[in-house]
């Protein structure tokens, strides 16, 4: 994956994928060696590996964990419904991400129920109004989590009853706009007292990084270029 241009905000373009196309090209771009935060890293800083390579961590270290990315199929186009996190949460507070969290014992190995689980239990919305079409690649996140992202369409209309301990706000984004590589932008923030690079998507004051811009942009790979 190339580094894209760094833009301070992003505009989103007329696209139209359907639900089959969507289907085949998540079939089709699934890479089962994984991304990661620490892939990105070496890339950037001259290193062999590329988001996509073979994950070094010890994967018993890594905690299972899985998120729906939902696509709203709007009369006007496809978008992705994404959450802010309250602030006063313990992990990631005010970032934007997708519903999801960590495999549970109930979830019997399964990441598409725990996907899904884990999304009514924040946001309300049933599993029954979720037609899923694949996966994205796992990634792996500097904090240790190793995320199944399960890609799934929501036809409206539908009711959301977000859990206000954890969820301060929902929104949805054009998938247009994350097909766009125009708008995905590679940042850096200082973490542990070094500089470490991340991607970032802008929509309006709404800034989208780490690991949730890291599977936008895997998605955005998978669906590129590709025929509708």
């Amino acid at each position: 994956m190339e580094q894209r241009n760094i833009l301070s905000t992003g505009k989103a373009r007329p696209f139209r994928l359907t639900q089959d196309t969507i289907a085949r090209n998540l079939a089709l771009g699934l890479d089962p060696r994984g991304r990661s935060d620490m892939a990105l890293e070496a890339m950037v800083n001259g290193g062999a590996i590329r988001p996509g390579a073979p994950i070094e961590d010890d994967a018993a270290s890594l905690t299972p964990a899985a998120v729906l990315v939902p696509l709203v199929d709007r009369p006007d186009g496809m978008t992705i419904l994404l959450t802010k996190r309250t602030a006063h949460l313990a992990h990631h507070p005010g970032q934007i991400s997708f519903p999801g969290g960590r495999l549970e014992s109930d979830d019997h190995g399964d990441f598409t129920a725990c996907a899904l689980r884990e999304t009514e239990e924040e946001v309300g919305l049933s599993p029954d109004l979720v037609k899923v079409l694949g996966r994205l690649d796992d990634y792996v996140t500097g904090t240790g989590f190793v995320v199944t992202p399960v890609v799934g369409v929501i036809k409206p209309p539908f009711s959301l009853a977000p859990d206000s301990f954890e969820v301060a706000e929902i929104f949805e984004v054009p998938l247009s706009f994350v097909l766009d590589q125009a708008n995905h932008q590679l940042q850096h923030r200082e973490v542990q007292g070094r500089q470490r690079p991340f991607w970032a998507l802008t929509w309006g004051d709404k800034l989208i990084w780490g690991a949730t811009a890291g599977i936008l942009i895997n998605l955005s790979d998978v669906l590129a270029d590709r025929d509708e």
